[in-house]
Formats: structure tokens, C-alpha cells, sequence
């Protein structure tokens, strides 16, 4: 039997669910796939949030921080690709899909509702508009002893 996907990515931002979309991406590598690539979209620095006076990271420096960080998070997966992509991310990530002939994107899906409301969903943007199928897959739940103001007893609506 042949390799469900031949070219498989997986986008990885330096966060929580890195190691969740870098295991379901090897797993799937293993059925036989001929290339694995970790993509990550370096980030820019965020104009609006420094201010007019505050000092802005340099992009070139930005660029340079995040190809370190993958090259080191790629090393010990055998046989994967780090790429590193600048732009935005949702758009650099679907150019790359499509101009290396990826057959399956592999990315986290976890941002809660007010992060998704201000910045967007790269998941979904992802998913709508990529060039090949995408599996989206949830970090491991966050053990938090403190209880969500939609579980607490005090807060139930009867």
C-alpha cells in the first residue's frame, strides 16, 4: 500500500501545540511520505502595538531568531525540512502549499474566542483557502486548577 500523501507540511508557530502538529505530521510520514516540512512564518514586528515611540525589533532580526529557533525544533525529526516563510502568515503559508506541491498541511487549531476575534484565525484561513487538504489538531488539554467561569457553580444559569 502506498503513502496516503507523498509531500506533507506542517505549520508550527512557537507555542503550546508545536509538538501536537509535529507528532500527527511524522506519524503520517511514516506511512511512506517522501518529504516532511516544518514551515514556520517568521514573525513581523507589530507596528501598531510599539507605538509611535517605542522601539521596534528589527525584522531582519525577527527573521533571523525564528530560522534558529526551527532549525534546532527540526533537527531531531529525521528526514524533515525546516522552511522558514516571512509575510503573512496565512497567505505565505498557502503560496508555499502550493507552489511545493504539498498534498496535506498539518497545523494547530487552539486560539480561544477573543484571540480569534481580534486577530483572526489562521486555521480557518488556512483551511478555506489552502490548495490541499488540511488536519487541524488541538494541543493537549492545559491542566489549570482554576475552574472556568462557565463550569463554577455560582455562575449556572437554572
Amino acid at each position: 500500500m502506498s503513502a496516503p500523501y507523498r509531500n506533507i507540511a506542517c505549520l508550527v508557530a512557537r507555542d503550546e501545540a508545536f509538538e501536537s502538529v509535529i507528532a500527527e505530521g511524522t506519524r503520517l510520514f511514516l506511512f511512506g511520505a517522501e518529504r516532511l516540512d516544518i514551515v514556520h512564518v517568521a514573525p513581523e514586528p507589530l507596528w501598531l502595538t510599539m507605538g509611535p515611540y517605542g522601539p521596534l525589533p528589527s525584522p531582519q532580526r525577527l527573521y533571523r531568531e525564528a530560522q534558529e529557533w526551527l532549525r534546532v525544533k527540526a533537527a531531531p525529526i529525521v528526514g524533515a525540512r525546516p522552511i522558514i516563510l516571512s509575510g503573512h502568515a496565512p497567505v505565505a503559508a498557502r503560496e508555499y502549499a502550493e507552489s511545493a506541491g504539498v498534498d496535506l498541511i498539518v497545523a494547530a487549531a487552539h486560539r480561544g474566542r477573543v484571540k480569534r476575534a481580534m486577530l483572526g484565525s489562521f486555521a480557518s484561513a488556512i483551511a478555506y483557502s489552502a490548495p490541499c487538504p488540511v488536519l487541524l489538531v488541538h494541543p493537549p488539554p492545559v491542566e489549570d486548577d482554576t475552574p472556568d467561569v462557565d463550569e463554577s457553580p455560582e455562575t449556572a444559569i437554572v
